[in-house]
């Protein structure tokens, strides 16, 4: 890492999905040197040549010479693939490098990850995200990160330039243990906004005048104040797609086996999700519930 006015770091990052495209690009932004990889190669040339960066081939060739290595991809078998094996990515860091994901996965790959990791002599951090496509554009994600403390204090100032804030919750998995916090209660926020939103249709109200009534109070939440218009319009063309949304509830379910957790409404919630699939809506945003609740009257 090159000192200076600011900390310059050498950086590549695998995955440019809607999240992992936009946050790359702060990190270019932010003076950092970026080598990105996609299994699309053809993204990663369009990223490197809109942002000045470079890209490469495999994630092995991406992260050669790297102090940081960040991964935003689809799930468990996403990132087993870009870590591990011949051309992954472990198999090119250096030793006391530190690799960050950002993927939301479960406990179970985050723990095997992190002991091959250790075993290599690199830093592994759990940093899940949640903060959507226009936190991610905007640079103003809340990142939650579980892992060794003195690897964190080392990411913290890169993950600054996409985060809002950026906390260490604890040992290795705690990062992913906290985004399935955020995941089961935004089930239940979603839901219960849905319903306010058909009752006021059915009960004959004026949605818009209800919500700018009760957003003011107690009812008021973040789903509520960026969401309701949308809902109302029938516009489920954005956010955090109902498909990734099932992947990350089974997660959570999964979880709450082993930890003896009880998620009654998580587990209910995920079943309306189910609904909305086989309406069609696999890609649609989270709040399709709202638009289940319509098809069914």
């Amino acid at each position: 890492m090159r000192t200076g006015e600011k900390q310059m770091a050498k950086i590549a990052f695998l995955g440019l999905g809607v999240m992992g495209y936009p946050m790359a690009g702060h990190l270019v932004e932010a003076g950092h040197e970026v080598c990105v990889y996609n299994r699309t190669t053809a993204k990663a040339e369009a990223w490197a040549k809109s942002h000045k960066g470079s890209f490469a081939a495999t994630p092995r060739e991406a992260v050669a010479g790297a102090d940081f290595v960040m991964s935003c991809v689809g799930n468990d078998e996403d990132l087993r693939s870009v870590c591990q094996g011949e051309d992954g990515a472990f198999a090119g860091m250096a030793a006391g490098s530190v690799y960050v994901d950002h993927t939301t996965v479960s406990a179970k790959v985050t723990a095997e990850l992190y002991a091959a990791a250790k075993a290599g002599g690199i830093a592994f951090v759990d940093a899940p995200i949640s903060g959507g496509q226009a936190g991610a554009e905007n640079g103003v994600l809340s990142v939650m990160c579980g892992g060794d403390s003195a690897a964190y204090e080392l990411a913290e100032p890169i993950i600054g330039a996409y985060a809002r804030i950026c906390r260490r919750i604890g040992d290795s998995g705690a990062g992913q243990m906290t985004k399935m916090c955020n995941q089961i209660a935004i089930a239940g926020l979603v839901q219960g906004l849905s319903e306010a939103l058909h009752f006021a249709d059915k009960a004959g109200l004026d949605g818009r005048a209800v919500v700018e009534v009760i957003s003011q109070g107690a009812a008021g939440s973040w789903q509520m104040a960026n969401r309701y218009e949308t809902m109302l319009d029938d516009h489920f063309e954005h956010g955090f797609a109902v498909d990734w949304m099932r992947k990350d509830l089974g997660i959570c379910l999964d979880a709450a086996n082993d930890t003896g957790a009880s998620l009654p409404v998580t587990a209910l919630v995920d079943q309306f999700y189910k609904d909305v699939q086989k309406l069609g809506g696999g890609r649609w945003d989270t709040s399709s519930l709202f638009k289940r609740l319509k098809e069914q009257g």
